[in-house]
């Protein structure tokens, strides 16, 4: 259930503050599922942050001090193809920063927003595969170019497959060839002070601030998932998407525009897809079947005192890595749905 999740997620928290745990990552403030599912980076970003001051909130509620834990968080976003994205980064640290000074005090440490770029797994295409490389290539420039702190670029034939051994070198070649071969790339912020970045800059800015106008009307980030508000908006804006690329009005070369002549299509048939067979499925069954049996009777102490450490309203995360040394994932999962409830979501 969300209220338990967050009580998991503020357990694990305390667990860090408590053992001073700094050079980890107790949460990844994530947007990227939710460009993947359809938003627009408007929506993408505005959702992300103020999941991450709804987190904030939630560990200040719990008697915790900012600069305990913040330093803690890390943002993840999706760079996709539209202008927007060229800010990303800008913006969310602008906003990050001046909530962390102005409202809640916050050190110099604590205002500093760190955040990893991957590119957009849903602007590749089987039509005309081998073109991905090239809208990943300046999805990484805009990344780059923006300071992200780390960077994923995604495998061309990822479109219809799990990346392959040659893909991934041509992914991870696209970030190389930037980085040692592309000589602008030497100078920190090259698009910084242009007219267009700083006007889209602002305008992001403003756009993420009305989102979040509309995201308070609702009771705050908790009261309007239970509206549906979030969701409701991804389905709207990915329609959109899904109607435009389909009629021809957003133009994507080699998908509804630019399309190749008659028998010269791009084949997909005997390129090599990476898929397990039914033997290496079979022996990761095994596997976890050999290690239940093997901790069997540790795991069921262990998910035992884990479930009264929940009802009793202890810290979790401590029980939890100790279960997690005789316990599969499934185990504690499963224990865990018994006594905090499964998510529900309103009809």
């Amino acid at each position: 259930s969300t209220s338990f999740a967050l009580t998991m997620m503020g357990d694990m928290q305390a667990f860090f503050i408590e053992h001073n745990v700094r050079n980890y990552y107790s949460v990844s403030v994530s947007g990227y599922h939710i460009a993947e599912a359809g938003a627009n980076p408007i929506s993408q970003l505005a959702f992300t942050l103020s999941n991450g001051f709804t987190l904030v909130e939630y560990y200040l509620s719990r008697g915790m001090k900012v600069d305990d834990f913040v330093p803690n968080f890390s943002f993840f976003f999706s760079n996709g193809m539209d202008p927007e994205y060229t800010v990303m980064g800008r913006v969310a640290r602008r906003i990050w920063a001046r909530a962390m000074k102005a409202r809640y005090g916050a050190s110099p440490r604590s205002q500093m927003l760190k955040y990893h770029i991957q590119t957009s797994g849903r602007s590749l295409h089987a039509q005309e595969m081998s073109f991905n490389d090239i809208r990943t290539t300046l999805q990484a420039l805009y990344a780059i170019f923006d300071n992200t702190n780390s960077l994923h670029t995604n495998a061309y034939d990822e479109a219809i497959t799990t990346p392959t051994t040659e893909s991934v070198r041509r992914a991870v070649a696209i970030q190389l060839i930037i980085n040692r071969e592309f000589g602008l790339n030497i100078c920190e912020n090259p698009w910084q002070g242009s007219f267009i970045i700083d006007q889209l800059t602002d305008l992001v800015e403003e756009a993420v601030y009305s989102e979040f106008e509309k995201i308070s009307e609702r009771g705050g980030v908790l009261g309007a998932m239970d509206t549906m508000y979030q969701r409701g908006k991804i389905q709207e804006e990915s329609l959109y998407y899904e109607h435009r690329k389909h009629d021809g009005s957003l133009p994507l070369i080699g998908v509804n525009t630019y399309l190749p002549e008659a028998g010269t299509e791009e084949t997909i048939e005997g390129r090599e897809l990476a898929r397990s067979d039914d033997a290496e499925k079979q022996q990761q069954v095994d596997n976890l079947k050999a290690y239940q049996t093997l901790h069997n009777g540790q795991s069921q102490a262990a998910l035992g005192q884990l479930q009264r450490v929940v009802l009793q309203r202890e810290n979790s995360f401590t029980c939890l890595m100790e279960a997690a040394k005789c316990c599969s994932l499934g185990q504690m999962s499963g224990a865990l749905y018994q006594v905090g409830g499964l998510y529900r979501r309103n009809m």
